[in-house]
């Protein structure tokens, strides 16, 4: 029995002691801060970029694509034969109209026409002569000096002599032409190729691929194409004034010069229902190459105080074009609008939003009705 009663009092001592050791713990443990909840993603909002809905003057464009056109191409080919001797241009630099540009061996045109000339002179002066015989003779013919039929043969002999002065005349001026296609000069200010013929080397007229050649291209020419459709607000555009045609590069639309739209092709392709047009630049900085591919951008006109947004803002459904706008307690609502133009900046809004209303322009397609934003 002593043995049982001390074993009972040894447990309810040991639970004792683990109940006060508990009580303790839990009483004088360091109270902890509460731990908030972290915040979720929903909650805080989808981040995007926003614009406001403004009015602006806005450009109404036509793009299309074109080829880069010398203004001028002549291929530099002799016109008379003889000996190269000599070539006076640096292939790929500029050159001024009537500069030289290659000497073929003159002195045999130059022979010729000493020759031409000498015969004119020689002529020239047997005329004269017959001339101041005919003037005596006719005073002779009224005193019964002379008979009439001398007289006769002496106008004939002036007149024979005239004409044989006239023939060597032309003759001299064709040799001098000659002696000057000796020099072969730039008919337009340009720019050279690659030299063809190394001096030295005999030229032909019959030579096709000729000496060099030379491209205009300050001024330079754009041709490019647009839908038959478009062709009246072109005419209406030229009609008004001066057309201004920007040249832009295919891959990053960067612009590389602005000029002017000289002229509309007087047919339309009925193969691809397009017209052809040409504009013309200055290209002062030879951003423009002969056979460059290019983007073009008609300038129509400009539409006054227009109501825009980015282009990055308008979304499109099946219902058609829509928006994203940010209302004041920064949850978003879809709004069906309606688009007047639209290039790769802006978009010209005809009905559905406000002046002054914010529009995402950003991470649409995280967005629905009603959802939270932030804006960046």
């Amino acid at each position: 029995m002593t043995d049982r009663s001390g074993k009972q009092r040894w447990v309810l001592g040991a639970t004792a002691l683990a109940v006060a050791l508990a009580y303790g713990y839990w009483h004088l443990r360091p109270i902890q801060p509460a731990v908030a909840k972290p915040e979720t993603a929903a909650a805080r909002g989808v981040r995007v970029e926003t614009a406001l809905v403004k009015r602006e003057d806005v450009p109404q464009y036509l793009e299309g694509l074109g080829t880069v056109q010398a203004f001028n191409t002549a291929t530099m080919t002799a016109r008379v034969e003889g000996r190269l001797q000599s070539v006076s241009f640096v292939e790929g630099q500029m050159v001024k109209q009537g500069q030289l540009l290659a000497q073929i061996d003159p002195r045999p045109f130059q022979a010729a026409l000493d020759q031409a000339v000498a015969t004119e002179a020689k002529d020239k002066a047997q005329l004269d002569n017959a001339k101041r015989d005919l003037s005596r003779y006719e005073m002779l013919v009224p005193q019964h000096l002379l008979s009439q039929q001398t007289l006769d043969a002496q106008h004939g002999l002036v007149e024979q002599l005239t004409a044989q002065v006239q023939a060597d005349h032309a003759a001299a001026d064709s040799a001098r032409t000659q002696l000057e296609y000796t020099r072969i000069t730039a008919p337009f200010d340009g720019r050279t190729g690659m030299r063809q013929i190394d001096p030295g080397n005999n030229v032909h007229t019959s030579d096709t691929t000729g000496v060099v050649v030379l491209t205009q291209t300050q001024p330079i020419a754009v041709i490019f194409t647009l839908p038959e459709e478009q062709l009246l607000k072109v005419n209406a555009a030229l009609a008004a004034g001066k057309v201004q045609v920007a040249a832009l590069s295919r891959e990053d639309k960067m612009p590389l010069d602005v000029g002017t739209l000289m002229l509309v092709d007087n047919q339309i392709d009925q193969t691809t229902g397009t017209i052809r047009l040409k504009a013309t630049f200055a290209n002062t900085q030879a951003k423009l190459w002969p056979g460059q591919f290019v983007s073009v951008r008609v300038l129509l006109s400009q539409r006054h105080d227009a109501l825009t947004v980015p282009a990055a803002a308008i979304a499109r459904g099946p219902s058609g074009p829509y928006t994203y706008v940010v209302k004041p307690d920064m949850t978003v609502e879809v709004r069906p609008i309606q688009l007047s133009d639209e290039n790769d900046e802006r978009a010209v809004i005809g009905g559905g939003l406000v002046e002054g209303e914010r529009v995402v322009t950003s991470n649409q397609y995280r967005l629905e009705a009603g959802v939270k934003v932030r804006i960046s």
